[in-house]
């Protein structure tokens, strides 16, 4: 697996890149925004390690560049901002997890491990069908009744996940738990934007109505 770090302290940056390269990863370096951003547009990588307080380009908005033009690599925020605005904002922004500074080794190793199979589909697994809707692993692109839907890359999670789950009742800590790898406090309502923002595109204008909420217990994927 390839893992761009963009980290300006060449100190932690070193750290990093010289652990993930002794558990078998490939690793590029970006000291700065612009490199970073750059690096990842042209070529492909895995998973990439953001920090957020870089020069010339934030994190913030490396990762909405990407995400504007649609790319879809998974992204661990590596930072000392350990606010819960601070996280809400750069999962807001696109990326896929958050880790604060200072951090464990081997927690790093765990999540950019699991960022990676998430992304990645099952062997021979090339698309999801549930009724009307489909959903390509591959080309990341999903469809009702044979029209495209455009997602952003956590609304093309939940889709997946509810998908997966289809006629199940999911509850907002299995969500946050697959989607964020995170913990989050239960009374956020971050959970729910998601879930109004996947449930705009995927039922407004369509019929039946897919994705329900089971009052009390959390979201279910249904014909019904």
């Amino acid at each position: 697996m390839k893992i761009l770090v963009v980290e300006d302290d060449a100190k932690i940056a070193s750290f990093i890149a010289k652990g993930l390269k002794q558990e078998g990863f490939s690793v590029e370096r970006a000291g700065d925004g612009e490199e970073g951003l750059a690096l990842a547009l042209a070529r492909r990588f895995d998973v990439l390690v953001v920090d957020l307080m870089l020069p010339k380009l934030s994190g913030y908005e490396i990762i909405g560049s990407l995400r504007k033009k649609g790319a879809t690599t998974p992204i661990l925020i590596l930072s000392a901002k350990s606010g819960v605005d601070d996280k809400l904002q750069g999962f807001e922004a696109g990326s896929d997890d958050y880790l604060t500074k200072p951090f464990s080794f081997a927690e790093l190793v765990a999540r950019v491990r699991a960022l990676a199979r998430r992304a990645a589909p099952s062997a021979g697994e090339t698309a999801l069908v549930s009724g009307p809707l489909t959903l390509d692993l591959m080309s990341r692109r999903a469809s009702r009744d044979g029209k495209e839907i455009e997602l952003r890359p956590r609304e093309f999670a939940l889709l997946e996940y509810l998908m997966r789950h289809a006629g199940n009742v999911v509850s907002k800590t299995m969500i946050m738990e697959h989607i964020w790898s995170y913990y989050f406090d239960p009374e956020t309502n971050i959970v729910d934007v998601l879930v109004h923002r996947l449930r705009a595109k995927v039922d407004d204008g369509f019929e039946p109505k897919l994705i329900h909420t089971v009052r009390g217990a959390g979201y279910v994927l249904s014909g019904r």
